[in-house]
C-alpha cells in the first residue's frame, strides 16, 4: 500500500495502463510538458514520448473526433477535457458518434475511449470551470459514466475504464485532488471491485445516504456528525452513474426505510431524481418517508464568492436527513 494524493493516484493509474498496453494514448490540451492544468499527467510525456502523450489544439470536438479514428485503428485513447464546462463542443461527437458506433456497426466496431472530466465546484472558479454535466451523458445509451471519490478508486477505476471496450466518461472531482489515501498498486484488474458496483462506505441502520464524487467525503462526515446524536446513517458511494447498481441501494433502503440522495448538480433532471423514482418503484412498501434530494440549485453556476451557498454542505445534508426522519428541519412548518 502507498499513501498518495487523489491526483497522483490518477497519474499512477494512467502510467500503469500505458506500461501494460502500448495502444494506450493520452490526448488533451497542455497535458504534455505542462502536465495539464491540474498536473494530473505530470511526467508522462517525458517517460512515454510525445507520440503517446499528445498535446492537442484547444478544440474539444477535434480531440474526440481524432479519438474516434484512433479507436477504429485499435488504439485506446484517453482524452482529457480540461474543465467540465469545456465538454460541450465535443457533445455531438460523444453522444451521436462515440456512443452509437458499436450499435451502428452491429458489434463490429468497438469504441474503447476514456474521457477524463474534472468536474464540480469548490475551487473558487467561475462557470465553465465548476459545473456538473454528468446527467447529460447518463441519459445516453452506449456510454458508461463513472465518478470516483477516493484515491484507491481513482487509481483502480481509471485502469478499468481504459481496459473497457466501451466508451467511458470518467468524472473526477477536482476539489478532492489533494485528498490523500492508501492505494494498492499491486492489484490485477480482475481482483478489483467492478467499476459498475456501488459500495457501502459507512454502515448504518436509520437512513440511507447516497452520494458520488466530491460529496462522498461530505456524506461520511455527515454520518460521523449524526452519530453524536444517536442517528445511524448508511453511506453508499454510487461510483457508477450509468449503469446504476441498484442492488446495494435497494438492500439498504429495505433495512433503513429512508433515503437521502445528494449531488452537486442541479436538482431538476439530475441523478437524484432517477434514484428516488427507481427506489420508490422497487421499495415502495418499505419506505417510511418520501426520498429526499439535497442538490445544487437550478441556476447557472454562481460566482465563486457565492458557491458555498450553492454546493451541498454538511449542514444541508444533515438537514435532509432530518427531513427524512421527520425531525425539525429547515422546511418545518412550510411543507404541505
Amino acid at each position: 500500500m502507498s499513501t498518495m494524493t487523489f491526483s497522483r493516484a490518477i497519474n499512477a493509474g494512467l502510467r500503469k495502463a500505458m506500461d501494460d498496453d502500448p495502444k494506450v494514448l493520452l490526448m488533451g490540451e497542455d497535458i504534455g510538458k505542462l502536465g495539464g492544468v491540474f498536473r494530473i499527467t505530470d511526467g508522462l510525456q517525458k517517460d512515454f514520448g510525445p507520440q503517446r502523450v499528445l498535446d492537442t489544439p484547444l478544440a474539444e470536438s477535434a480531440i474526440l473526433g481524432t479519438a474516434v479514428g484512433l479507436a477504429y485503428r485499435g488504439y485506446r485513447p484517453v482524452c482529457e477535457i480540461q474543465f467540465d464546462g469545456f465538454i460541450y463542443p465535443a457533445f455531438d461527437q460523444i453522444v451521436a458518434q462515440v456512443a452509437k458506433l458499436h450499435y451502428r456497426t452491429q458489434g463490429k466496431v468497438r469504441m474503447p475511449i476514456t474521457i477524463r472530466v474534472p468536474f464540480g465546484g469548490g475551487i473558487g472558479s467561475p462557470e465553465h470551470h465548476s459545473e456538473s454535466p454528468e446527467a447529460y451523458f447518463t441519459h445516453t445509451s452506449g456510454l458508461r459514466v463513472i465518478s470516483v471519490s477516493n484515491p484507491q478508486d481513482a487509481y483502480s477505476m481509471i485502469r478499468q475504464a481504459i481496459a473497457c471496450d466501451d466508451p467511458v466518461l470518467y468524472f473526477e472531482p477536482k476539489r478532492r485532488y489533494h485528498t490523500k489515501g492508501e492505494v494498492n498498486e499491486n492489484q490485477d484488474l480482475d481482483q478489483m471491485p467492478s467499476m459498475e458496483s456501488a459500495q457501502v462506505v459507512a454502515p448504518g441502520t436509520d437512513v440511507t445516504l447516497v452520494a458520488y464524487g466530491p460529496l462522498v467525503q461530505t456524506a461520511r462526515e455527515a454520518a460521523m456528525a449524526a452519530a453524536d446524536e444517536g442517528i445511524s446513517i448508511e453511506v453508499i458511494d454510487l461510483r457508477s452513474l450509468a449503469p446504476i447498481d441498484f442492488a446495494p441501494l435497494e438492500a439498504s433502503v429495505r433495512r433503513t426505510g429512508r433515503l437521502v440522495i445528494t449531488h452537486e448538480a442541479a436538482q431538476s433532471g439530475g441523478l437524484g431524481a432517477e434514484i428516488a423514482a427507481s427506489i420508490t418503484e422497487r421499495c415502495f412498501s418499505y419506505l417510511e418517508a418520501a426520498p429526499v434530494r439535497v442538490t445544487g440549485f437550478d441556476v447557472p453556476y454562481p460566482a465563486s464568492k457565492l458557491e458555498k451557498h450553492h454546493l451541498p454542505d454538511l449542514d444541508r445534508i444533515l438537514d435532509g436527513v432530518d427531513r427524512a426522519l421527520g425531525r425539525p428541519n429547515s422546511l418545518s412548518g412550510l411543507e404541505g
